[in-house]
C-alpha cells in the first residue's frame, strides 16, 4: 500500500469532530441536508449547507497543513476541491526565533556551547518560554519574564567574563530587559516579532491557497491544532481573512485532530472524492521510435529495439479520484520466457513527466511476481504473458497489485515512503 494521502487526513478527522451531532441526525432523518458547527465559543450554531466549502488549517508544532472540501449530497459525504498542502510554518518557527534572539544578545557561540555541554539546562530554558510562549496574547501592555537557569547565568560569566546583564546593555536589544529576579523580560514587542514571521507565513500561504480556481466560494476556514490556541495566530487569521470567510475556532481546539482521527476510523466512506497529492506511474519499456525517443534510452534485446526508463502513469497531480477508483494496466514481459517480473513504482509532484529519470522522479515501491516455469499447452521460452497491474485510489491509502493472468498469481505491494 502507498501511504500516499496522509495529509488528507486533516479534514476528514477534523470535519467528523465538527459534524458528529450532525451526522447523527442525519442518521434519524434522511431528508435532512444540514451540517450544525458549534463555534469555539459555545454562545451560537452555524448552519453548513449541502454545496458549502470550507478550508481546515491544522496549526501543528512543525507544521502547517492546509485542506479543502466541499460538502455533497444525499448523504452529507464530502468531495476534496484542492489536493492537501503546507509548510513548515509551525509553532516551532517561534522557538527558533526566540533561539534566533538570544544569538544575537549572547552570541551564536555561546548558545552552540551551552546547548552541547548543559543540555539539561537548555531544555529547561526552552520549557520556561514554552509556557510563556502559550501565555502571549495580542495587546498585552506589560511583559512576559522567563526564567533563566542559573547554570546558564554561571557558564556565561565563566565563557564571557561578564555577567548576563552586562551582555544585554552591550547588545542594545531594548526589548528585552533584564529583570533583578534573574530574569529575562520580554516586552510585548518582543514577542509579537517573535510571532510575526510564522504567523506572516501562514496567512500568505492560506491567501495563496484561495486565489486557486478550485477555492472560489470558500465561506469557512477552521482553524484547528495546537498552535490555533495561540490568541496572537487567532487574532492575526481574523484580521487577515475575517472578511473573505467566516473564521471558526472549535472548543478544544488542540484535541481536535486527535478525536477525529477516532471518530474517522468508524466511518472512512465521509470523504468520497479527493486529489492526488503526486502523479503515480510505473516504469515500463516501450518500442523505440526514432527521432521522438532520446537515443541514450535505446536498449536492444532479441533484436528488438526498446525505450527505457518510460514512466507509465496511472493518475496525475491534483487529479480527482473518488472512493475505490481502480486504474488498470497491462503488460507483457520484455523477454518470453521470462520467469520474474519486477514492476519499479514511482511518484512525482509534477505532471508533465515523461521518464522516471526525469527531476523530482523517485521510486516509492516495487512489486515483485514470479512466473510459474511452463503453462499448461504451451511450449516453455515461448509463451508470451499478460500480467494486469492496478491501482486502487481515493482512500487514505493507496492499493497496488498486479496479476499473472495465465497462472492467476497475486501479488501485494507493500511500500513504506520513510524508507524511499
Amino acid at each position: 500500500m502507498i501511504n500516499g494521502f496522509y495529509n488528507d487526513w486533516v479534514s476528514e478527522r477534523f470535519i467528523f469532530v465538527l459534524c458528529f451531532s450532525a451526522r447523527e441526525q442525519l442518521r434519524k432523518a434522511r431528508h435532512s441536508r444540514t451540517f450544525l458547527v458549534e463555534s469555539g465559543t459555545g454562545e451560537f450554531w452555524s448552519e453548513m449547507q449541502t454545496g458549502d466549502r470550507y478550508i481546515v488549517a491544522d496549526c501543528g508544532g512543525g507544521t502547517v497543513d492546509l485542506t479543502v472540501h466541499q460538502i455533497e449530497q444525499p448523504q452529507g459525504t464530502l468531495k476534496e476541491l484542492y489536493k492537501a498542502s503546507g509548510g513548515p510554518y509551525g509553532a516551532v518557527g517561534v522557538d527558533l526565533a526566540f533561539e534566533a534572539m538570544l544569538c544575537q544578545i549572547f552570541g551564536e557561540d555561546f548558545i552552540d556551547s551551552f546547548k552541547a555541554k548543559r543540555p539539561a539546562a537548555w531544555v529547561d530554558l526552552t520549557i520556561a518560554f514554552e509556557a510563556r510562549k502559550r501565555t502571549a496574547t495580542p495587546g498585552r501592555s506589560n511583559g512576559l519574564n522567563i526564567s533563566l537557569p542559573f547554570s546558564f547565568i554561571d557558564y556565561y560569566k565563566r565563557h564571557r567574563g561578564q555577567s548576563v546583564e552586562t551582555a544585554l546593555r552591550k547588545s542594545n536589544m531594548n526589548i528585552v530587559k533584564w529583570s533583578s529576579q534573574g530574569m529575562l523580560r520580554l516586552t510585548a514587542e518582543a514577542m509579537n516579532e517573535l510571532f510575526q514571521p510564522t504567523i506572516n507565513n501562514i496567512i500568505k500561504h492560506i491567501e495563496e491557497l484561495m486565489k486557486k480556481q478550485e477555492v472560489q466560494g470558500v465561506r469557512f476556514l477552521f482553524l484547528v491544532g495546537g498552535f490555533a490556541e495561540s490568541p496572537m495566530l487567532q487574532q492575526a487569521v481574523q484580521n487577515a481573512l475575517g472578511q473573505t470567510c467566516r473564521i471558526i475556532i472549535p472548543q478544544d481546539v488542540g484535541l481536535t485532530i486527535l478525536k477525529g482521527a477516532v471518530l474517522f476510523g468508524l466511518d472512512p466512506t465521509v470523504v468520497r472524492v479527493r486529489r492526488c497529492p503526486l502523479t503515480y506511474g510505473v516504469g515500463v519499456l516501450n518500442r523505440f521510435v526514432e527521432g521522438r525517443h532520446p537515443r541514450d534510452k535505446l536498449l536492444v534485446k532479441e533484436g528488438r529495439e526498446w525505450c527505457t526508463d518510460i514512466l507509465d502513469r496511472f493518475v496525475s497531480v491534483d487529479q480527482s479520484v473518488a472512493l475505490g477508483e481502480v486504474v488498470r494496466r497491462s503488460y507483457t514481459p520484455a523477454r518470453t520466457g521470462q520467469r520474474k517480473i519486477i514492476i519499479n513504482i514511482y511518484c512525482s509532484a509534477t505532471d508533465d513527466v515523461v521518464y522516471i529519470s526525469d527531476p523530482g522522479v523517485r521510486k516509492c515501491g516495487a512489486i515483485t511476481l514470479d512466473l510459474p516455469e511452463a503453462l499448461p499447452g504451451t511450449v516453455a521460452g515461448v509463451e508470451r504473458r499478460e500480467i494486469r497491474a492496478t491501482m486502487q485510489f481515493g482512500d487514505t491509502e493507496i492499493k497496488v497489485m498486479a496479476v499473472d493472468v495465465a497462472s492467476e498469481r497475486t501479488v501485494r505491494a507493500t511500500i513504506d515512503f520513510l524508507s524511499n
